[in-house]
This record gives structure tokens, sequence and C-alpha cells, in this order.
């Protein structure tokens, strides 16, 4: 399952990127996540690791692995996501006036029965994660 969804964020690339990097924020933007954490010593870039709890669809603790690092224009991430495997990344560019056009895409591949569903939730999928971008758009604009 391969989409993307892009919005534009009414804050500079660079404050824009530096939330995102910070995988700790998630939970604050995305409603389907409780808690995350850096489980590396490592400063955040290239290789760091994380530990996500998802609470829905159920509860579920997750691997995330920062796997591109591009400060101010492409941040990527790999990892467990709920039922689905995959990638995401997010592409932040210069926009009028300041702001940022961020382009998300989600790269998911589902194993055991959630392969046979899928199809059938790519539509479910991609409308939450855009819902969830405009939480985090609605989040980084309210200052």
């Amino acid at each position: 399952m391969l989409f993307t969804n892009t919005i534009t964020i009414a804050r500079p690339p660079a404050e824009v990127f530096a939330y995102l990097a910070e995988l700790e924020n998630i939970p604050q933007w995305n409603h389907a996540i409780g808690e995350t954490r850096r489980t590396s010593d490592l400063p955040v870039g290239v290789g760091s690791q994380y530990t996500q709890v998802r609470t829905i669809p159920a509860h579920a603790e997750e691997s995330l692995e920062i796997t591109g690092f591009e400060p101010d224009s492409r941040l990527a991430i790999r990892g467990d996501l709920g039922s689905f495997h995959g990638e995401i990344t997010y592409l932040l560019a210069p926009a009028v006036d300041g702001a940022t056009a961020l382009t998300n895409t989600m790269d998911l591949q589902a194993s055991g029965p959630t392969r046979l569903i899928a199809p059938l939730a790519a539509t479910r999928v991609k409308n939450a994660v855009a819902a969830n971008l405009d939480a985090l758009k609605r989040h980084l604009e309210k200052d």
C-alpha cells in the first residue's frame, strides 16, 4: 500500500523538521499513538531507534528507526506500524509566506491475515493519516 498526503503548514521548514525529528512528539498529533520513546543512545539522526505504544486499533508496541535525516528537508522512518511494516517519508519544502509544504509518503506492507484486507483498508488508512497530518498542522500553527 503506497500513498501520499500533502499539506501546507504556516511555519518555516526548519521549525516543522525540528518538531517532526523529535519522534517523542508523535503522540501530540497522532491519535493512535500513546507514547514514543528513543531507545538508542545515538544523537537523533540516521540509526536512532524508538519504541512506541499504539493504542488504536489495538494496544501494541512498535519499533521504529530513522533511516533518512536531512535537516529541514527530509525525514524517513522505517518500522512496525500496527499490522503493517513499512517506511514513512516526510519531504519539506519552502512554501509561500515562509510556510512549509509537507509531503508525507507511506509505503506499507501488510503481513499475516492483514494481507487479505489491506487493499480494502487502503482508503481508510490514508484518510486516518491525513487526519493526523491535519492535527499536526493545527498543533504547529496554534502559537
